[in-house]
């Protein structure tokens, strides 16, 4: 374990793999809670087209996850059960806008960021 891991000591939904359904909409796999260091501040990034955006939140993770899947702070406790399948429903739940992985010397930890 890092330092980094060490200290996710925050609970959050993730909703990971986002589908488009073919309508315009995007399907994901089911909630599930991972531990996050969660940051509500303004970042500048490179998102997926190459150009540079402004970040609502900066969360560091334990795990991969996906650029399109959606976080929210909070436990799958708080969500209204009726919300669970429908990230962009649930208030304050944030889409996923960027993503790094990047790879201690030895390679044998991860240093994970995204960016809402």
């Amino acid at each position: 374990m890092s330092f980094l891991t060490n200290n996710l000591i925050q609970t959050a939904v993730y909703w990971g793999s986002p589908t488009s359904d073919g309508y315009g909409s995007f399907t994901f796999d089911a909630p599930l809670e991972i531990n996050v260091r969660w940051e509500d501040k303004t970042q500048l990034f490179i998102d997926r087209t190459g150009a540079e955006s402004k970040s609502l939140a900066v969360v560091y993770l334990g795990q991969d996850v996906d650029i399109g899947g959606w976080l929210f702070l909070g436990e799958l406790a708080d969500i209204d059960s009726g919300l669970t399948d429908t990230p962009h429903l649930v208030p304050d739940a944030r889409e996923i806008r960027g993503f790094r992985k990047i790879p201690s010397l030895d390679a044998e930890i991860f240093h994970r960021k995204a960016w809402l």
